[in-house]
């Protein structure tokens, strides 16, 4: 009787679902460390890595205003994880067990005396490659144990990822991953490949988060891992093979650790969303890239064929090509600040909407989602500027345009969709 239980439990586990899942609202990394006077050395860090990575055609993506987690589980019985989900990367990954331990592995940058007390663990920062660190940036993280697993498999594939300022490497497992609602359903991936850190960036140590997972295709996965949501459609787990990302907004003073939306895997969230929804297709289905064919804000016009774009839920401001920027800013009233590294506007300034042309649309974004506080009485316009060309990302739609229109990914026919949040 108890092996007819097991068997019929697993049957029920594995039938298509549809899953809304709560992300919650956190401060920035870049409103915190202003906050407690640790940007200024973290800028100049940055600075300094960014110069080293100049030439690189590569998009990485910057975690410096990731403001939204949410929770998952990986491992049998399930292993509890808070995580950043990403439509601009592809790699779920957390830390390993062994993270705990004191030795480091260092990337090969590490190796410039001159820079390296500037951007790497201080234990790199010697003539051999592996030593004893005083320290371990996964100190106060949840890490994964794949002793306490009983469906984990070993790949033995090694695992290195960069974004920003950050790495992070290790090794690739294989295990169930787990999300959970309210209302107790479960979607369980099994076989779903993961990173497993073992060293990662001084600068992960202060995250609120355990680790990323990405919701973009496979082709834009490190080492080519299925990401856990593909890998869900692909075993036919999911009600209809798309997601849907609702962001809500509450002004200025946002409240931390706040319901901030919801991601539902498997349907259209008509709770949250209108039900007319536009769709266009992908350019690349590697990111949710589509192109912009117009910009307007106020008086100021720009049309072109089509500038490559993405959709990004790991960016809280939207990037613009620099000559645009430089347009917006001028309408604002902004001026950049080497502080904030930002461009600083009056709190209470009243400016034009901005209008963002996809396809036969155009998509107006309202100026209460283009302002955004980061310290007493500072405000910043969201904005940063982008030097991109080809088919790399011209400009990077992230949570101005995600608060203002629902993001309907269609993974099945690669097109995103947009309605208006009810």
């Amino acid at each position: 009787m108890r092996q007819l239980f097991f068997i019929l439990f697993f049957i029920i586990s594995l039938e298509a679902i549809t899953l809304k899942h709560k992300i919650y609202k956190v401060e920035s990394k870049r409103k915190r460390l202003i906050r407690t006077g640790e940007w200024k050395v973290y800028l100049k860090r940055k600075n300094l890595l960014g110069k080293m990575f100049a030439s690189t055609k590569q998009h990485v993506t910057d975690y410096d205003d990731m403001e939204y987690l949410s929770n998952i589980t990986i491992g049998t019985p399930p292993q509890s994880f808070v995580i950043t989900p990403d439509t601009g990367s592809s790699n779920l990954w957390v830390p390993d067990i062994s993270c705990s331990s004191r030795t480091h592995n260092c990337l090969e940058y590490c190796n410039n005396t001159k820079t390296c007390y500037e951007i790497c663990d201080e234990s790199c920062c010697k003539n051999q490659m592996n030593i004893e660190a005083r320290n371990s940036n996964c100190d106060h993280k949840i890490k994964f144990d794949s002793r306490k697993s009983s469906t984990y498999i070993k790949s033995g594939k090694r695992f290195e990822i960069q974004y920003g300022i950050g790495y992070a490497s290790g090794f690739i497992g294989i295990d169930t991953v787990g999300l959970v609602d309210d209302n107790g359903n479960i979607l369980k991936i099994p076989n779903t490949g993961f990173g497993q850190t073992t060293s990662a960036s001084p600068d992960f140590a202060t995250d609120p988060s355990d680790g990323i997972m990405g919701l973009g295709f496979t082709s834009l996965a490190v080492d080519g891992i299925t990401p856990p949501i593909i890998n869900a459609i692909n075993n036919g787990l999911l009600d209809e093979p798309i997601f849907t990302v609702y962001l809500q907004h509450d002004g200025l003073e946002s409240i931390n650790g706040k319901i901030g939306g919801a991601i539902t895997y498997g349907n259209f969230d008509n709770e949250n969303c209108d039900s007319r929804i536009d769709y266009h297709p992908l350019s690349s289905a590697s990111y949710w890239q589509f192109k912009i064919t117009g910009f307007s804000m106020g008086t100021y016009r720009k049309s072109k064929y089509g500038w490559e774009a993405i959709s990004d839920t790991g960016t809280s401001f939207i990037g613009a090509p620099n000559f645009i920027l430089s347009k917006i800013t001028r309408i604002a009233g902004a001026r950049f600040s080497r502080k904030y590294d930002s461009y600083v506007i009056n709190c209470d300034a009243q400016i034009p909407d901005i209008k963002i042309s996809i396809g036969k649309k155009v998509y107006t974004i309202n100026q209460k989602y283009l302002i955004d506080k980061i310290d007493n009485n500072v405000c910043v316009l969201s904005f940063f500027g982008m030097d991109s060309g080809g088919y790399s990302p011209q400009w990077i739609l992230g949570d101005p345009f995600i608060m203002s229109y629902c993001q309907i990914h269609d993974i099945k026919n690669k097109r995103i969709g947009f309605a208006l949040p009810k």
